[in-house]
């Protein structure tokens, strides 16, 4: 999301200054081989294998008398793209995780997935993302109140990254940037999306895209009503005039964005939504602004679809939405993660049949030749 600030004042300094990255390994996957040899910046390609019947923490109560319901337990397998772009500089980071129990030793768990995924855009630098993307879980799994209560729990794992961002932005003002932030946790069937920013989680249901989150830009009705009740103003459709999303962890360092406590004009409260898995269920698109520039969402899941039919591999998925996002002139860094909720590929649609079945009658084909005649001579 580089240039998504506009007239501020942002100082990155040096990779050296990076805050302490507790799932470095994770995060290197990124861009590992990427810069290498100081070459441009390519993408990166990531597969996960295919995990099956994995330990996980049910969310809700088994509900007597619905047996199909019972028995289904979607299987996770994720893979991730991402590119630099047309920029200058790559801001962007993501994570895939399609096991969190063994990760964190969780115990007393039934029967599903506890997968983690998520996409930082960041803005004025790379820092901040980082920070995110190295964090976030680890402030969801330590709170005592995961999983039974997941939403309030993701909701202050963001809060936390912001504060514990700021903090690390106090020792080190080298690191001062900002991101957007979005991540989806799959606890047994409940799939939880949390959004703060411009990118964007789209559920494939058949075929049909259903979108998990919305973009939080400051020209937004509800988001604009919020901007001006804390003080702040959009100026051509900026936050203060500086700032093209509404919400973002960072930006301490953005006069008059924050205040300390939290309700300053850009939040980094996420929007939360949470749906329970079916078997109609196929994929998850996760992706950074710079995808949805030049994607609908349906369109998306139409071309992911065909892509998973014919090879149906996530991560090649992943490189196919943006190579072609890249034909199609996104200007921007670009980030994706799929992960597929099923080991075989999305089944083809059948186009329904026509209820009504036209036709011309013999008379009715007699008086339009005639017509057409009279209209000859």
């Amino acid at each position: 999301m580089e240039g998504s600030v506009r007239g501020g004042s942002g100082n990155v300094g040096s990779s050296e200054s990076r805050p302490p990255n507790p799932l470095a390994g994770a995060n290197r996957q990124c861009f590992a081989g990427v810069n290498a040899g100081h070459t441009p910046i390519s993408g990166t390609l990531v597969r996960h294998t295919s995990l099956k019947q994995i330990s996980g923490i049910p969310i809700e109560p088994e509900v007597s008398g619905k047996k199909c319901e019972k028995e289904y337990i979607p299987i996770v397998r994720s893979g991730a793209y991402v590119d630099i772009g047309f920029r200058q500089n790559m801001e962007d980071t993501y994570v895939c995780c399609d096991n969190v129990t063994d990760e964190y030793c969780l115990k007393n768990t039934g029967d599903g997935p506890n997968a983690f995924y998520g996409v930082f855009d960041g803005h004025g630098g790379k820092h901040a993302a980082e920070f995110v993307c190295s964090n976030l879980l680890r402030f969801i799994m330590e709170d005592e109140d995961f999983p039974k209560h997941i939403e309030k729990v993701i909701t202050s794992a963001f809060l936390q990254a912001d504060t514990a961002f700021a903090e690390a932005c106090s020792v080190d003002s080298a690191l001062a940037s900002g991101t957007t932030a979005l991540a989806a946790l799959i606890v047994g069937r409940s799939l939880v999306v949390a959004n703060a920013g411009d990118c964007r989680a789209v559920l494939s249901r058949r075929g049909k895209a259903i979108e998990m989150s919305s973009d939080h830009k400051p020209s937004c009705m509800g988001e604009r009503t919020r901007i001006e009740a804390t003080g702040g103003f959009v100026y051509d459709g900026y936050l203060n005039g500086q700032l093209n999303v509404a919400r973002a962890l960072g930006d301490w360092h953005m006069e008059g964005m924050k205040v300390a406590d939290g309700l300053g004009p850009l939040s980094a409260e996420p929007e939360v939504r949470k749906m329970k898995l079916t078997e109609e269920d196929e994929f998850l698109i996760i992706g950074c602004d710079g995808i949805w520039d030049v994607f609908r969402s349906q369109n998306a899941v139409d071309f992911a679809r065909r892509k998973l039919q014919e090879h149906n591999d996530p991560a090649t998925c992943c490189k196919d939405l943006v190579d072609e996002a890249l034909k199609r002139k996104s200007g921007d860094n670009l980030s994706v993660v799929v992960v597929c909720f099923n080991s075989i590929p999305p089944p083809a649609l059948a186009a329904p049949k026509p209820r009504v079945q036209r036709s011309i009658s013999a008379e009715g084909l007699k008086e339009l030749q005639s017509f057409l005649n009279s209209l000859g001579n």
